[in-house]
């Protein structure tokens, strides 16, 4: 059972790798690793696989290791990925399309259930067989359909708008791919994904020994 305990963001954000690698072991039909191994494969210390793992239960045997599967089923229910989520996607430029596309998002739990937008031209296509509705039926769609998740794929002036909408309806989760950062209550979970702050941390990182060598 987990512990009632406050868990630090870096500590969550390291979980879908340990879930994504373990996943690989299951594939290569590997029963068992020690927390040694795992750090050789995914490149934290052994001590930081313990630390981040004792926080939410005692998953390891001395002398055994960890069962992969109980491990990766345990990583998942902590992940809530046993749950299934309703979600929407606002916006179906090419992000919005890349992101409607990724199968894998079913597998995890994330159903797709509508997609919206406001140009006349991509209003009516299918992506993955459901039909782009117009972004002026946003708002009796959701009162008519709840939703867990919502994901914001438009120009950063009209996110602010769509969250609004979003959270009038009760949607607890955005996933926000708009270049701007949206004001929401309390408790509603947004998580940014900001592709040029993400680019120039890269363009940071292939710079950084420049800048202290100077």
């Amino acid at each position: 059972m987990a512990k009632e305990t406050k868990i630090s963001m870096a500590v969550i954000r390291r979980l879908p790798k340990y879930h994504r690698y373990l996943a690989e072991l299951l594939t290569n039909d590997i029963d068992r690793i020690s927390s040694k191994e795992l750090s050789e494969r995914i490149g934290f210390t052994a001590s930081q696989i313990r630390q981040d793992l004792n926080c939410f239960g005692d998953f390891g045997q001395q002398g055994y290791g960890y069962n992969v599967r109980d491990l990766y089923n345990e990583i998942g229910k902590i992940l809530g990925l046993d749950k299934n989520y309703k979600t929407i996607i606002v916006g179906a430029g090419n992000i919005g399309q890349a992101v409607a596309n990724y199968s894998k998002f079913e597998k995890l739990g994330f159903h797709l259930q509508a997609i919206f937008d406001k140009n006349p031209k991509l209003v009516g296509i299918r992506i993955r067989d459901i039909e782009v509705k117009d972004v002026d039926c946003l708002n009796s769609y959701l009162a008519q359909n709840p939703t867990d998740i919502g994901i914001i794929c438009v120009p950063k002036e009209h996110a602010q708008m769509v969250a609004d909408i979003m959270v009038k309806h009760g949607i607890k989760g955005i996933w926000n791919f708009a270049p701007t950062d949206i004001k929401v209550p309390d408790d509603v979970i947004v998580e940014n994904v900001h592709l040029s702050e993400s680019l120039m941390t890269l363009s940071y990182r292939l710079n950084e020994s420049n800048l202290f060598n100077e």
